[in-house]
């Protein structure tokens, strides 16, 4: 394709704590010296899209980087409230603290976060107003973070109606459109040696705490039930809808390139291994530009 360097539409797919897998698609194009013009993203797809439109990616891989188990769970606000199991404010808060909002139409780069709307039964294209607003709607994904209300609507997370979001740049004028799509099911993952041993015996210990607080509100006797928890039961079917419909969302709008981030790679909550999916992501966006001739 040529060595002069490449305009890119960056589609940020959601997925919950896989979604660090998007600083390694950043770092990887960003060395091939890759002009990426515009984003836009569905969930943690947004939160990653967003905190690089506004220039301060660095200083959230600093911290996300540095993010342990007993981390994540001082970042949920329980709602304590039958809407959802957190509120959603604290990590916001602590985001917005860390790298500053911004007014998206301020931003060097174009960024879209995605949202749904409940009244419209549609998904809502965040490109005004407040950057981290427009991140807190795109997050909030429903019975896990409490719903957004704006301009008289109900918006929850974008991935439930578009969870890799092609759409909103295909009237872009760059060269190429890549997708991330953290959905894949083309390979299961091998985590690092490393990662293998600090995860075995322990890929649910940290959770403990979360699910204590749910199970106190489902459970009405000692009895722990056999079988997934309705964390698990939740996330992993809002899963399975969302690989759904990224597959027919990927036939639809096909992109130039399509990384896709095994959908097993890590589970919705485990953020604090931020820097292992992060480096799966880099790996995963070399081979792809390789394959373009980047």
């Amino acid at each position: 394709m040529g060595q002069e360097n490449k305009t890119v539409s960056l589609v940020l797919g959601s997925g919950g704590a896989r979604g660090h897998a998007h600083i390694g698609v950043i770092r990887a194009l960003d060395e091939r010296d890759v002009d990426i013009r515009s984003i836009a993203g569905t969930s943690m797809g947004s939160v990653i899209g967003g905190i690089f439109a506004a220039d301060k990616l660095d200083t959230y891989v600093e911290w996300a980087y540095r993010l342990e188990k007993r981390d994540v769970v001082k970042l949920l606000d329980f709602s304590f409230t039958w809407t959802s199991l957190f509120k959603g404010e604290r990590i916001i808060e602590v985001l917005k603290d860390l790298v500053g909002d911004r007014q998206i139409e301020d931003l060097d780069r174009g960024f879209t976060a995605v949202a749904t709307s409940l009244d419209d039964q549609r998904e809502v294209w965040l490109n005004r107003g407040s950057l981290f607003d427009a991140i807190r709607a795109s997050t909030a994904v429903p019975g896990v973070f409490a719903p957004v209300k704006s301009d008289g609507r109900t918006l929850v997370d974008g991935g439930l109606v578009n969870p890799i979001p092609i759409a909103p740049t295909l009237n872009d004028s760059t060269d190429l459109t890549i997708a991330v799509n953290l959905s894949g099911l083309d390979e299961s993952y091998e985590p690092p040696e490393k990662a293998q041993h600090d995860r075995a015996g322990d890929d649910a210990g940290y959770r403990e705490r979360i699910a204590k607080f749910v199970s106190g509100l489902l459970e009405s006797d000692d009895e722990k039930p056999s079988g997934p928890d309705a964390i698990d039961l939740l996330v992993r079917s809002i899963d399975v809808m969302q690989g759904g419909i990224a597959r027919l969302k990927l036939a639809a709008y096909a992109p130039d390139k399509t990384i896709h981030i095994p959908r097993d790679a890590c589970s919705f909550f485990e953020f604090h291994r931020a820097e292992e999916m992060a480096e799966l992501g880099y790996e995963r966006t070399r081979k792809a530009l390789d394959e373009l001739e980047l």
